[in-house]
Order: C-alpha cells, then sequence, then structure tokens
C-alpha cells in the first residue's frame, strides 16, 4: 500500500536531515561510465541496471517518492495502493503537505520523483526554477465548502455568518493554496473574517475543527467528504465559489523518469480518475 511520508523525513544524501540536491543526471552517468571501464570484467554486474529501479519489459519497478498536496491524502493513499497492485514491485511512497511547503523543499533540493500540487501557482514555484520535466498537465479540480463541527452547534448556514464575532473560525494561510481559495471565496461573498488562525495546510484547519478548538473553517469539499462524522458540510454558492485546479509534473531529476512518467499517466487514466471522482475531485476541465 502506498506508504505516508511525514513533513521533515529524513532526506537521503543530506546531512543533518536537511536536503541537499543531486548532481546532474550527466555527471552521474559520466562518473559511472569511467568507474565501469577502470573496473573492467570486475565491475560489469554492478555497473549494469539496478534490479531495484529497473524496468523489465518497459514496467516501472522499485520505489518512487510523490510529493503532494494535504487535501489529495485519502485519495492518493487509495491511488496508490491500487497502483502498486497492478505494478507488482513498484513502491510508492507519499510525503503530504501543504503545495508551497512542498515548492520550497523541491526548490531546497528535497528528492523525489513526481509534484502534485493543489494550486497553479505553487507548480509555477518548481517549473520556474526549472525543477520539472516537461509541462505539468490538470488531473483534477476541486472547490471550496464550509467545515463546521458535526451537529453544527454555532448553526453556521452561509459564508456572512463566518464573520460573526461568536463563531471561532480556523482558514490556512494565504500563500497555502486553500487559504487563497478562501480568500477568494470570502471576497465574492462581501465578508471579512478575523480568523483565530492561520493554518499551513488545509490539514491544520480539518483538525482544529473535527477536534471542536474551531466551529467552521473553510476547506475544500474533498476535505469534509474524508473526514465522515466527525464534521458536517455547508456549501458555498456557485456565485461565490471558485474552483482549484490540480497539477502534476515529474521531477527532472527522478531517479527513474519512466516510473515517474507511468504513476502520472495511472493518475490521469480511468481508474485514478475514477478513485479521485469517489473522494470528491471533479475532473479536469474538458
Amino acid at each position: 500500500m502506498g506508504a505516508g511520508v511525514q513533513p521533515g523525513w529524513p532526506w537521503p544524501g543530506g546531512r543533518g536531515g536537511s536536503p541537499s540536491r543531486r548532481a546532474p543526471a550527466g555527471r552521474r552517468a559520466a562518473l559511472l561510465a569511467a568507474a565501469c571501464a577502470a573496473g573492467g570484467a570486475l565491475m560489469l554486474q554492478a555497473c549494469g541496471p539496478s534490479p531495484g529501479r529497473a524496468a523489465a519489459a518497459g514496467k516501472p519497478s522499485g520505489s518512487l517518492v510523490v510529493f503532494a498536496a494535504t487535501s489529495l491524502s485519502a485519495a492518493f493513499d487509495a491511488i496508490g495502493a491500487r497502483y502498486e497492485k497492478a505494478h507488482p514491485g513498484m513502491t510508492v511512497k507519499f510525503n503530504f503537505n501543504g503545495s508551497s511547503s512542498l515548492a520550497t523543499s523541491l526548490k531546497q533540493g528535497a528528492p523525489a520523483d513526481v509534484f502534485a500540487s493543489a494550486n497553479t501557482a505553487n507548480m509555477a514555484v518548481v517549473t520556474d526554477d526549472k525543477l520539472a520535466a516537461g509541462t505539468p498537465t490538470v488531473f483534477a479540480r476541486n472547490q471550496a465548502e464550509i467545515m463546521v463541527e458535526a451537529g453544527n452547534p454555532r448553526r453556521v448556514k452561509t459564508v456572512g455568518d463566518l464573520a460573526s464575532p461568536a463563531v471561532k473560525v480556523v482558514l490556512c494561510a494565504p500563500e497555502v493554496p486553500c487559504g487563497a481559495l478562501a480568500r477568494d471565496v470570502l471576497r465574492n461573498a462581501g465578508v471579512t473574517v478575523r480568523p483565530a488562525s492561520e493554518e499551513t495546510s488545509v490539514g491544520g484547519v480539518v483538525t482544529k475543527v473535527s477536534l471542536g478548538e474551531a466551529d467552521a473553517g473553510i476547506v475544500y469539499v474533498t476535505d469534509v467528504k474524508a473526514a465522515g462524522d466527525k464534521v458536517e458540510g455547508v456549501p458555498i454558492p456557485a456565485s461565490q465559489n471558485e474552483t482549484a485546479d490540480y497539477p502534476i509534473v515529474a521531477l527532472k531529476d527522478a531517479p527513474d523518469a519512466g516510473a515517474a512518467a507511468a504513476f502520472i499517466s495511472y493518475v490521469r487514466g480511468p481508474d485514478g480518475q475514477k478513485i479521485l471522482a469517489s473522494y470528491g475531485f471533479l475532473p479536469p476541465a474538458a
């Protein structure tokens, strides 16, 4: 099953847990070729294809690291499990966090194969730094919804109700996709809210509302669905709501570009799209 990786996990090759950039692929290939030439026959086996990452008959194998927005956690865990079943010998490891935090980690050299963002702005941070291989493609869309504690004790019915001093509201920070989306919704509704806290990912909002530490928050439709009976959702009218595009891309220094491309194809294909829809995601715009 796809393994979740917590933020701050120890990056391979870094000292003291800090990320470090891998040497460019061309330089790694040149060094390996030189070592093989110097070692002669004794090095032949070691210099052959790695059994852990090599693709037998074009099939991906080994371990794939995917950086993905927190709002994708439940859906991507399910996709990872199904993908591994369809590709025996392949292991998918996820690092779920706010898209802005993930983009920053990638800029600092954190090793990963694939990046899936909850908005195009944070994807642009990665592409502008020339870390992507190819052009990102939108694989899903999402919309905002008000999340309240089960039973809705504050009787929140509209976006305007969030402005009441009696309602403790938490939002994502402005640089986080769910925070930017929430502020668009509030602007569309002409409502001013002073949040009790600003979270670094949508998971922080979900946790505080589900534990009763806050009365309400603006999250994604998919987050309300994934949280189950601990919370309730209050729909936002289309005239006030916004739709977020979710782009995905393989990273330029991915250890196995073929495996990264195969995973992205799976996410965008019929099986991946069916799983995303079951978690409340909308398909890409036609």
